[in-house]
């Protein structure tokens, strides 16, 4: 006969005694277990003692977790989180310089737990360990220790950022000035300076004042990755967190520290690969890079600036080879003539007055930008587009003018320019770390790729989306693959003419054909669920395999994991923490707790997920709302996710949907349904191919008037 559910065999451990094999009544108050575990040992006092977790955790049992206890686990009779928190708080106030030490080593480790932290930080233990930084006496382990205790409290979110002295952010950065520092003080002070300016905009302002682009660019031009990625980490968060009207300024102060050409040097181009938070930082720079260019590309020309329309006069100088014209050479209506006819040829919309074609938004002011710098910057390149395109007939000729204002919109499109970036994303290009003016010189060989497409196309004016459409794809398919160096990218562009294009697509339409007569769209309907199915014991088999997940805190670096997966039965869900990302599957019994699939009530996604409804820098990313889902069980707990990319979304929440016989309704699953379902009709149809296949069955022959024609066997 199987134990009761609330029975739980586990072993006991106490120092210097043989461990203890006992059953825990889950329904007894924890206060009463213990007291019973303290009496076997004849210990006193009871209330001074707690269980703990016997693995590199050392995580307590309290009431809110003490159901997450498995059958085997081992569990260790320990001193209690507030007694041991009392204790270390007099320790590390030691005058013996090892004690001390030995006693931060302690807290360091020990701060990890929630538990703890509450008690520690209950006796003020955050204005202690401050203190001592701001005191300047601890240097080498010492301050080492100090500083990851801190960061590990301050990483439960307990207490505000807000509440720090000057002091104390003043003590920190000078650890981050100064040439020559210990490593790991180092990094901890960078992280810490990075969660004060994402965390407190006040801290913002504090930290600035005292941390320059200067100090912090030497970290760059080392050998260790982990500084240089905490280093760029605390100029995003500088860059993110900065006024509007100072963004210009710190780009350009970035600029002449020539911070681009350091990380090109000593990051992109190190010997050591680059890892998956460093990708991140280097994403996030370029997204905030790019969206200095948000104000051009958001503001109107005004027709009436002077300044302005002299740039429209620069282009048909440079285009045309043309002086310009004293005021009184020739008659206004001459001049006017002349003008409207220049005007036409550089391709603008309005050729009476094409400062009118740059008060769309976007792009504004930003197509107008790119066009001046590609006619000073590749000037022979300019004057051929123009000159070729004036000399053809009238329908054939591509505008050079409305094709760079839709150019550089969709450009911004595609660089997501003005959005803030995604705090899961690795998608950085290492060629727009190769040029001071990355963007000009990408628009530059766009535009001359769109002329290119124009003629292979032959297009007309009413083919002008068609052509932008064509243009987009060549761009996206070339990014993709991830040129090291814009040079690079231009010849990936040279093996994607309109001709190639069209192969790629016919090839993926074939891949994808899709039938639409009745008695195949008959023959899909039958074959859907069995291709469903199919579907559904994929996911589940993935399930089984298990996922690694990130665990998100108050800090931007996201440096714990936790697995995740399901029983080869289908019956329970096995997750754990793990203390780094694993290469490969993790067993079951690593996993320490465990949900059982029938206590599942309901799979939530998006902003009702509970911990998307927290408050914090890293909940309002739109991409992380799009990638969090919860998982509801029993009286109203969550299990709650955050799932590495938007396949493993889809892939968890199918899964999660199929174990409680719901409908998988996922992007992915639509995908997969159209990729197998155009397979197997194919197959199955393989021997009718060329044949015409009717819309409506064949109309069945009338009966005969007599049945003499039928053979008699006898």
């Amino acid at each position: 006969m199987p134990p009761p559910a609330d029975i739980v065999k586990v072993a006991i451990e106490w120092p210097g005694a043989f461990p203890k094999l006992m059953e825990i009544d889950q329904k007894k108050p924890l206060s009463a277990i213990i007291k019973e575990v303290c009496e076997g040992w004849s210990l006193g006092n009871h209330e001074n003692f707690a269980l703990q977790i016997a693995d590199s955790t050392n995580f307590y049992i309290t009431e809110k977790n003490r159901n997450d206890i498995k059958n085997g686990s081992i569990l260790r009779l320990t001193t209690s989180p507030y007694q041991t928190a009392l204790q270390l708080h007099e320790r590390i106030q030691s005058s013996s310089m090892d004690a001390k030490l030995e006693a931060l080593k302690d807290l360091a480790n020990a701060s990890r737990d929630i538990t703890f932290a509450q008690e520690f930080i209950n006796l003020d233990g955050i204005s202690l360990l401050t203190q001592m930084v701001e005191s300047g006496t601890d240097f080498g382990d010492l301050l080492s220790f100090t500083l990851t205790a801190f960061v590990e409290l301050m990483d439960h979110g307990i207490v505000s950022w807000d509440t720090f002295s000057v002091a104390f952010i003043k003590k920190i950065a000078s650890y981050v000035n100064k040439s020559a520092m210990d490593t790991a003080v180092l990094q901890r002070s960078l992280a810490i300076l990075e969660s004060m300016v994402l965390n407190s905009q006040d801290l913002y302002h504090k930290v600035a004042q005292e941390i320059t682009i200067g100090q912090l660019i030497p970290h760059l031009q080392g050998t260790d990755q982990d500084i240089q990625t905490y280093t760029i980490a605390v100029i995003n968060a500088l860059f993110l967190k900065a006024p509007e009207e100072k963004r210009q300024e710190m780009a350009h102060i970035l600029a002449q520290k020539q911070l681009r050409s350091i990380i090109l040097s000593n990051v992109i181009r190190s010997p050591t690969p680059i890892n998956d938070e460093m990708a991140h930082q280097l994403y996030v720079l370029q997204v905030l890079t790019f969206n200095l260019l948000e104000d051009r590309m958001m503001t109107k020309m005004d027709p009436q600036d002077q300044a302005q329309r002299d740039i429209i006069f620069e282009l048909r100088r440079i285009a045309f080879d043309v002086e310009c014209e004293p005021n009184n050479s020739g008659s206004i209506e001459k001049r006017k003539s002349m003008y409207t006819r220049d005007y036409k040829k550089l391709g603008f919309i309005n050729h009476v007055n094409p400062a009118v074609d740059f008060t769309q938004i976007p792009p504004g002011m930003l197509a107008l930008d790119n066009m001046l710098y590609f006619a000073r910057h590749h000037q022979d390149a300019y004057i051929r587009i123009v000159l070729e395109n004036s000399s053809r007939e009238d329908k054939h000729e591509c505008p050079f003018g409305r094709s760079s204002i839709e150019l550089t919109k969709m450009l911004c499109e595609i660089l997501k320019v003005g959005e803030l970036p995604s705090e899961n994303c690795h998608d950085f290009h290492p060629m727009f770390f190769t040029h001071d003016r990355s963007f000009e010189e990408f628009f530059c060989i766009c535009i001359q790729l769109l002329n290119k497409t124009w003629k292979e196309m032959r297009a007309t004016s009413e083919d002008f989306n068609k052509v932008m459409q064509v243009v987009r794809e060549q761009i996206m398919r070339a990014l993709t693959l991830k040129p090291n160096s814009l040079d690079q990218f231009k010849s990936r562009l040279q093996n994607l003419s309109y001709t190639e294009i069209l192969k790629i697509r016919q090839s993926e339409r074939m891949n994808q054909e899709d039938f639409q007569s009745r008695p195949i769209l008959e023959l899909r309907e039958k074959i859907q669920p069995e291709i469903m199915e199919l579907i559904k014991q994929q996911r589940l088999n993935r399930l089984c395999e298990g996922t690694c997940f990130r665990k998100i805190s108050s800090r931007r670096r996201q440096d714990k994991f936790w697995y995740c997966r399901l029983s080869p039965n289908h019956k329970v869900l096995h997750y754990g923490d793990l203390e780094e990302s694993p290469q490969g599957e993790v067993p079951h019994d690593s996993l320490q707790d465990k949900l059982p699939v029938a206590d599942i009530k309901a799979v939530i996604t998006g902003k009702d997920c509970p911990h998307m409804k927290e408050k914090g820098a890293l909940k309002q990313n739109k991409e992380v709302l799009e990638l969090a889902f919860s998982v509801l069980y029993e009286s109203d707990e969550y299990l709650n996710f955050i799932a590495p990319d938007k396949h493993e979304y889809c892939v968890w929440t199918d899964g999660l949907n199929a174990l409680l016989g719901k409908e998988m309704t996922s992007d992915y699953t639509k995908s997969d349904m159209d990729t197998l379902l155009s397979m197997e009709m194919k197959l199955r149809l393989l021997d009718l191919e060329n044949i015409q296949i009717p819309e409506a069955p064949p109309p069945i022959p009338k009966e005969p008037s007599n049945y003499d024609f039928v053979y008699d066997c006898n």
